[in-house]
C-alpha cells in the first residue's frame, strides 16, 4: 500500500511541476529579410513607463520565439525592433504568432493566436491608416465612431482599456478633457470597477474618469494651450527637497532647455526612468538644459528620501494627481514628460522610450 501511495504521491509531484513549468506565455514568429544578427526585444508596461524583460536574436531563417510567466492579469506586452513595435495583449498562458517582414516590421505583420490580440492588430492598423487626417475630417470621426461601438461592446476586456489609452502621434485616441471621449473612458471605468476591481488597472482608470469630471469644465481652454506645437508653459511653484521654493518660469529663463516631467519615485518604472534622466543630465546639463521633476507620491518622506541624490531640480506636489498642475499639464498618468526650449513647450512625451531622441532633437 505504501509503494502504490508513494508512486501516487510521485505522480502527484510531477503533475504539479509540470503545471507550474507551463505556466507561461509564448510569443513565436518569423521576421522575413531578418538575419541572425537582429535584436528584438519583448516589453512589458507600468504606468506608460515601457520596460524590457527579455531580448532574443532571430536565427538564420528569422525566427524567434519568446516565452514568459503568465501575468496575474490581462495585460499589454509588445515586440520592439529598433523605434517600431507590434502591441499585444496576453490574458494567461496564450499562444501568439507574429509574421512580419523586417522592412514592413510594424505595418507589414499577422498577428494570430487569440481574438483579442487580432483586435489590438487591426486597432492599430487602422490607427496607421487615419493617422495623418484631422481628427475632425469626416472619415476620422466615423473610424472612431466604430472603435468606440467596439469598446462599449466589451468595456471590460484588455482591449478597451488599450484602446482608450492609445495615443496618435502626441495626442490621446481618448482624451478625458473632452465630454464624448470621457464618457467612452467612463463606460470602460465602471465596467472594470464591476467586473475587475483587484486589477491594478482599475484603480488608475477611476481615477483619471474622476479627474476628468471634475477639470472637464475648464480644460478645453487649458487643452489648445499643452497641446499646441509650441505653447507657453503654465508656471509651477513648489518646495524642493530641501524646503526651497523652485519657480518653474524661472528655471526656463535660466537655461535653454528644461526637462518637466510629472512621476512617482514608488511607480515600478521609476529607478528606470530615472537612470535615463540620468544620463540626459550628465550629457546636456553642461549644455544649458536643466530637469524639473514633480514627485506626485503619497508619502513626502519616501519622496525626500528618494530625491536626496538626485542631482537635478525635484519638486513635491502634495496633492498628487488632484492636484491644479496635474490638471492643467493634463496629465494623465506618469511619467508624463514636457521638453521646455527658450520658455515654451515643444514637446509632450508619453513614451518613454521616445524621450533621449527628442531631447537630442533640441541641440
Amino acid at each position: 500500500m505504501n509503494k502504490y501511495l508513494s508512486l501516487l504521491l510521485a505522480a502527484f509531484l510531477v503533475m504539479i511541476l509540470a503545471a507550474c513549468t507551463e505556466n507561461k506565455f509564448k510569443v513565436a514568429g518569423t521576421v522575413s529579410g531578418a538575419s541572425d544578427t537582429t535584436q528584438i526585444l519583448l516589453e512589458s508596461s507600468y504606468s506608460g513607463m515601457w520596460y524590457v524583460i527579455d531580448s532574443t536574436r532571430v536565427d538564420a531563417s528569422g525566427n524567434f520565439s519568446f516565452a514568459e510567466d503568465a501575468p496575474e492579469f490581462p495585460s499589454v506586452y509588445r515586440l520592439r525592433l529598433g523605434d517600431r513595435v507590434i502591441c499585444f495583449p496576453i490574458d494567461s498562458i496564450d499562444n501568439l504568432t507574429i509574421s512580419t517582414t523586417l522592412k514592413g516590421f510594424d505595418t507589414d505583420y499577422t498577428l494570430k493566436g487569440t481574438q483579442a490580440a487580432e483586435q489590438v492588430m487591426q486597432i492599430d492598423k487602422e490607427a496607421i491608416k487615419y493617422a495623418a487626417l484631422p481628427r475632425t475630417s469626416p472619415e476620422f470621426v466615423a473610424w472612431k465612431r466604430k472603435v468606440s461601438e467596439r469598446i462599449v461592446a466589451d468595456p471590460s476586456g484588455i482591449v478597451a482599456y488599450y484602446t482608450i489609452s492609445k495615443y496618435i502621434g502626441n495626442q490621446p485616441l481618448y482624451d478625458p478633457v473632452d465630454d464624448n471621449d470621457l464618457r467612452i473612458i467612463g463606460a470602460v471605468a465602471n465596467a472594470f470597477n464591476t467586473f475587475r476591481p483587484n486589477d491594478p488597472r482599475t484603480r488608475y482608470l477611476v481615477e483619471v474618469l474622476l479627474a476628468g469630471q471634475q477639470r472637464r469644465r475648464s480644460a478645453n481652454a487649458v487643452a489648445d494651450t499643452v497641446y499646441a506645437d509650441v505653447a507657453s508653459i503654465i508656471d509651477i511653484k513648489l518646495q524642493d527637497n530641501t524646503g526651497k521654493e523652485q519657480v518653474l518660469s524661472q528655471v526656463t529663463q535660466q537655461h535653454n532647455v528644461v526637462i518637466l516631467n510629472f512621476t512617482m519615485y514608488q511607480g515600478q518604472f521609476s529607478p528606470m526612468f530615472n537612470k535615463m534622466l540620468n544620463d540626459l543630465y550628465t550629457q546636456y546639463h553642461s549644455r544649458g538644459m536643466e530637469i524639473y521633476q514633480v514627485s506626485l507620491d503619497e508619502n513626502a518622506a519616501d519622496w525626500r528620501q528618494a530625491a536626496q541624490p538626485l542631482p537635478w531640480i525635484t519638486v513635491y506636489d502634495g496633492m498628487g494627481q488632484n492636484s491644479a498642475n496635474v490638471g492643467a499639464y493634463q496629465v494623465n498618468g506618469v511619467p508624463t514628460t514636457f521638453i521646455i526650449k527658450n520658455g515654451e513647450i515643444v514637446e509632450r512625451i508619453e513614451d518613454g522610450t521616445q524621450l533621449k531622441a527628442a531631447v537630442a532633437r533640441q541641440f
